[in-house]
């Protein structure tokens, strides 16, 4: 199993920002398609008053901060280039996080999605959209969420495809603000089928793909898990897709690129799983030659030799 697509961590929120300009951003595209990586996910278009493009409607009423740049705008002319699938990611409000609601995420990216659409639309790679809102568990209003905004999503774009990527609430689904590393409520294989297969079930064609982030459980619950997750996204007629997490959740320093035998047992777990397709978060601060920790650099090299013994 190969990774071939990324997303793209634009805000940088809880991961240093590297304040790469054009021409980094037009390097990593070439570093990303040498590594076979056809698709590009941006992981949200904004976090609270940070944006990425100059959306007029985030400015008036979220009081969002101009950017020195449209980084929409150049991902999809680099995407365009290198002929690669862009999905764009939703705007984060940051106010599910305060309260655990989702009505303002679907009240700001109902505006967010027609915006952008009009905007940036005829772009020949402007492939599909990320739902950003990231759930574990059986959250109220989600499924009322990713259908609202799945189905505009698909409604505006003639039927673009749509991704999600919640993670499992395994023993290391921990904040990154916390100094542990390891939790003892863990969800267990049995209830997290249940709690998704009840949110699968509620969807009303308004989600293609699911991408469980896969760092959250241990090494040797990867097969049990990825298994479930297939038989899951089969019986409800979605793809199945791994969020390969290219940063290492073991160690006490959040987050450095990981160590390249861990990410191997990852893909290999997916591949036995018979899973369709390998993201990762992220190639450019995990396993891009021009991230600023080295290890990525090594990381990238250690990854080029492996998919060729694939």
């Amino acid at each position: 199993m190969k990774i071939t697509g990324t997303f793209i961590d634009e805000i940088s929120h809880d991961i240093p920002h590297q304040n790469w300009g054009r021409n980094e951003w037009e390097q990593d595209f070439k570093h990303m398609k040498a590594a076979g990586i056809d698709t590009v996910i941006l992981i949200r278009s904004g976090y609270r008053r940070f944006i990425t493009y100059p959306s007029t409607y985030l400015q008036q009423h979220y009081g969002c901060y101009a950017p020195p740049i449209d980084l929409v705008e150049l991902f999809l002319e680099l995407a365009d280039l290198h002929g690669m699938r862009f999905y764009f990611g939703l705007y984060d409000s940051g106010h599910y996080w305060d309260s655990g609601n989702l009505d303002q995420e679907i009240d700001a990216n109902r505006y967010v999605i027609d915006e952008v659409w009009q905007r940036y639309g005829h772009h020949e790679s402007f492939g599909g959209w990320y739902l950003s809102m990231e759930i574990s568990r059986k959250t109220k209003g989600a499924t009322d969420a990713f259908n609202t905004l799945g189905l505009q999503c698909k409604g505006v774009s003639g039927g673009l495809p749509t991704l999600i990527s919640p993670w499992i609430d395994g023993k290391k689904a921990i904040l990154a603000s916390s100094s542990g590393l390891t939790k003892e409520d863990a969800v267990s294989l049995k209830i997290h089928e249940q709690e998704w297969s009840e949110i699968f079930a509620g969807l009303k064609g308004s989600i293609d793909a699911v991408a469980f982030q896969d760092g959250h459980v241990d090494y040797h619950e990867l097969s049990d898990f990825f298994e479930v997750n297939k038989k899951m996204a089969d019986q409800f007629g979605l793809q199945c897709w791994t969020n390969a997490e290219s940063f290492d959740r073991d160690m006490p320093i959040k987050f450095l690129p990981i160590k390249f035998e861990k990410l191997r047992l990852k893909l290999e777990a997916a591949r036995k799983a018979g899973y369709d397709k390998a993201i990762t978060f992220e190639f450019s601060h995990f396993m891009s030659p021009q991230s600023a920790y080295i290890q990525a650099h090594h990381l990238y090299n250690r990854y080029l030799e492996y998919i060729k013994t694939l």
